[in-house]
């Protein structure tokens, strides 16, 4: 057993991660459930070979200094992997994310239609979110495509670690790794205002430090594109408000309600043919109304705003769930277990 015959078999049964720990078989994820390769455990012999595999001398030294390591990683013939590589009890592990070598374009992955729109603005913050494994990197991957097949611009991605490999197109695209170009996402972020960019993707804004350069790029003149692990466009906004300190917090509201231009929230659920899974959005587009609602801090009511903005391509999780529902995609149960309000579809759909 090697590291490229597991990474055959997680790609011949179109799983979505490998896992590899002690006293367990290598287990992959096919449509969001985890299932083993083997009948075989692994050994702890076992993981720390196949975790040697993959990383050179320096990076096995960071892994045992620092107890975990992220990396992207590529295999001639068998595609490119992002990785995050632990320690626990002692033992190696590591679970090996697949990224396709082809970059999806918007239309492929079947967002809604007003992505398009919102990645050709040309200044201000659009934010995507979800769960952990929802695709929110693939949605950003789609509209930075978007925008090097359209614009002459510069783009600067921050990634952590790099994904989808962007080939320049009408654009210059560069792309920087947290760890191995950039020390961290704040340093690599106040460069990037020195660097000429016109796009800038932070791929996690993960701290209120992060939060605030991204604020001040998207306000001086950059279209800024990150991702938070809230659901919803509600959540989203007060997350970011809540970062910071209640002195501060008004300001940042005036500041949100200049420069968000969007929220795009996803989830992805299992078919109900069992053939993949289908992607939910609920998209909010930043309207005046949305805007006065974010700057007076009535977020509460951004909701209603949504279900009736679909002249401005806006629609809620619980309407694309019931979408779904209706044209047969998801189950019944899948409907109700993701839904934001329970009780309000039930009596919409007559259950």
């Amino acid at each position: 057993m090697n590291i490229n015959s597991l990474l055959l078999t997680t790609i011949e049964r179109k799983a979505s991660d490998l896992h590899i720990t002690v006293a367990v078989p290598p287990m992959i994820r096919i449509n969001g459930n985890l299932e083993a390769i083997n009948e075989a455990p692994l050994t702890p012999s076992d993981t720390e070979a196949l975790v040697k595999e993959i990383l050179t001398e320096a990076q096995f030294d960071q892994l045992n200094n620092q107890g975990e390591l992220d990396m992207s990683f590529s295999q001639h013939g068998l595609g490119r992997f992002r990785v995050n590589l632990f320690k626990q009890r002692g033992t190696y592990s590591m679970v090996l994310r697949t990224v396709p070598l082809k970059v999806p374009t918007i239309d492929e992955l079947k967002l809604p239609p007003v992505v398009k729109e919102l990645s050709r603005k040309q200044r201000g913050l659009i934010l995507v979110t979800g769960p952990t494994g929802s695709g929110k990197s693939t949605t950003l991957a789609a509209m930075i495509d978007s925008i090097n097949r359209e614009r002459q611009c510069h783009v600067l991605t921050l990634e952590d670690p790099i994904e989808y490999l962007h080939k320049h197109q009408k654009s210059i695209v560069n792309q920087r790794e947290i760890g191995n170009d950039s020390y961290s996402f704040v340093n690599a972020l106040r460069a990037a205002l020195r660097q000429d960019p016109d796009v800038i993707l932070v791929g996690e804004m993960r701290d209120l430090e992060t939060i605030s350069i991204a604020i001040t790029a998207a306000e001086t003149g950059h279209l800024v594109l990150s991702t938070l692990h809230t659901l919803g466009a509600v959540k989203t906004i007060d997350r970011i408000i809540d970062v910071f300190p209640p002195h501060q917090q008004q300001q940042v509201r005036v500041q949100l309600s200049s420069i968000l231009e969007g929220v795009i929230s996803q989830q992805l659920l299992p078919r109900v043919d069992g053939n993949g899974r289908v992607g939910a959005f609920e998209v909010m587009t930043a309207t005046s109304a949305i805007k006065n609602l974010i700057r007076e801090g009535k977020t509460h009511q951004i909701q209603t705003s949504i279900q009736t903005g679909i002249k401005f391509g806006m629609q809620t999780m619980d309407g694309a769930l019931i979408d779904l529902y209706r044209s047969g995609m998801i189950s019944q149960e899948i409907l109700l277990t993701q839904s934001y309000d329970q009780e309000v579809i039930k009596r919409q759909l007559g259950f």
